[in-house]
């Protein structure tokens, strides 16, 4: 359930911070304690349950804010307005859950967002990403995709290195070209300011002042994962994004993105977004479709539940 977090991390959260003993059976959940320390406990969580009902999803900060009572107001889609700075161009959130994701990105140095097809992960990321570069917070943008097949071969594609990884890097090059003129992009790729590469090619590399960003994490093996976080240097930031319903490694491989937001969830600076079928921005078709297919999405795979972490042994 949303409101008691990934693997129920918030109810133990709150546990310790709050005192007594708190019971899940079901959806509901008991309090035992003092007085006061029941108190507080309904009070966080009916704080969690206004700001889910009002957006559809919770950042690790809410839970933070709420139980040292500085929890603040959801944000209106107007008020996450990203300037691009060329030529009048902006971009608005249209759902409140995409104007806390913009705000998280604003707020933390790392920040996973997970959520299904369309609802503005990549183009919400990239134009943070060139609002940053145009504000000189950051000297570079690198746009980084896993080169994995959706379930066909392709076979070996002819061209340079940037013709042969067009086909992964594509969706990236759109929301670019969507925010700026193409003369201006190319100019940007010439000079290396904007660079876009597939994650095998990021091994070894250390990135200073850079506002990185990962494209479909999902397909990342655990390792890859590690090895992309590990590039961040002094001054960066990193989005990585990813669909973990649609996870198109092996059955027997774990995504790296679902074990990362497992692993990390706790480490202050980095935040995970969860978007929802709520926040899909596309043909009125793609909610309904994406909602059709969520039985088989989260059927059982290998023993567990494709798109959740894997259960620690």
């Amino acid at each position: 359930m949303l409101l008691f977090g990934p693997r129920d991390q918030y109810l133990r959260r709150i546990r310790d911070v709050v005192g007594g003993d708190i019971f899940l059976r079901g959806d509901q959940v008991t309090f035992r304690g003092t007085d006061e320390q029941i108190r507080r406990g309904q009070e966080v969580f009916q704080t969690l349950r206004d700001r889910l009902s009002d957006r559809g999803m919770l950042l690790d900060d809410d839970l933070e804010q709420a139980l040292n009572g500085s929890f603040r107001a959801p944000i209106r889609p107007d008020e996450a307005t990203i300037d691009l700075f060329e030529k009048a161009r902006k971009v608005t959130p249209r759902t409140p859950g995409q104007a806390s994701y913009v705000q998280a990105v604003k707020e933390h140095e790392l920040v996973f967002c997970i959520g299904p097809a369309g609802c503005g992960k990549t183009y919400l990321a990239v134009a943070m990403a060139v609002h940053a570069l145009r504000l000189e917070q950051v000297k570079k943008i690198v746009l980084v995709r896993p080169a994995v097949e959706a379930g066909e071969k392709l076979g070996f594609l002819p061209g340079d290195l940037l013709a042969k990884v067009n086909p992964f890097l594509r969706p990236l090059l759109d929301a670019l070209h969507d925010m700026m003129d193409h003369e201006q992009v190319t100019r940007y790729m010439e000079r290396d300011v904007i660079e876009i590469v597939p994650l095998a090619f990021m091994r070894g590399r250390t990135l200073n002042n850079t506002f990185i960003i990962l494209d479909e994490g999902q397909n990342t093996t655990v390792t890859q994962m590690k090895m992309f976080l590990t590039r961040m240097g002094q001054g960066s930031r990193i989005v990585a994004t990813g669909d973990i319903t649609q996870i198109d490694l092996p059955p027997q491989v774990t995504s790296g993105l679902t074990d990362a937001v497992e692993r990390l969830s706790e480490i202050k600076g980095i935040a995970t977004v969860r978007l929802t079928g709520k926040d899909i921005v596309r043909h009125r078709l793609v909610k309904e479709i994406v909602k059709a297919y969520e039985p088989v999405d989260l059927v059982q795979r290998n023993g567990r539940k494709q798109g959740y972490p894997p259960e620690r042994q």
